[in-house]
């Protein structure tokens, strides 16, 4: 872990200016290597605005970090094209870079590949199960490459984050996302998100 250098503002301090665009940190003396290890941490506090329990790289919309001379380049994809949530995605991205210091940037938003619920880290996986959403089996056929990506997963209904009963039925297509379908446990009978697999 990049410790943030002298007379910049901590992770916490970086994260907190998401949600204030102006606010601007003092520049960043880092440069190289360290200013981009800086810099992924930095971006590591960015959460997704519908799902705040999950940073953006867990959720795998954050595609790549990289640095030409001292212009850092952040490569976001959105999990479907059209999602509402990219303005505010690119919004908090810049936010936490400006507050900490790391200027200049250019966000960008790709669309090929297409992203895909396999982009979503272990990690993020439990803790979408953990906020009570359950996330979609891996199919463990990408590895952020380009492939065909099936819609119909051979992993069925998903288990009940609560209560991890394989008993469960859809009741709507979309939840409180559009990414997301709303199912019902059979067995503790609470309802709750699924994160569809695409």
């Amino acid at each position: 872990m990049v410790a943030p250098p002298t007379g910049a503002p901590s992770f916490a301090q970086a994260a907190a200016n998401v949600g204030q665009p102006g606010a601007t940190g003092a520049p960043c003396p880092l440069q190289g290597e360290p200013r981009l290890a800086y810099a992924q941490q930095v971006l590591d506090a960015v959460t997704d605005p519908e799902i705040p329990v999950i940073n953006l790289r867990d959720l795998g919309v954050l595609r790549h970090v990289t640095l030409d001379g001292d212009t850092l380049h952040v490569t976001i994809t959105p999990t479907y094209t059209g999602c509402p949530a990219m303005e505010q995605m690119q919004t908090d991205i810049e936010a936490a870079l400006r507050g900490a210091g790391l200027t200049p940037y250019q966000v960008h938003t790709t669309l090929s590949p297409a992203w895909t619920t396999d982009w979503i880290s272990a990690s993020g996986r439990a803790k979408l199960r953990a906020y009570g959403i359950a996330p979609p089996a891996a199919s463990g056929s990408l590895s952020n490459q380009t492939a065909v990506v099936h819609f119909q997963r051979a992993d069925g209904e998903p288990a009940c984050p609560r209560c991890a009963s394989p008993r469960t039925e859809r009741i709507a297509t979309h939840g409180s996302t559009a990414c997301q379908a709303l199912y019902r446990c059979l067995s503790c009978r609470e309802p709750f998100d699924y994160f569809k697999a695409h």
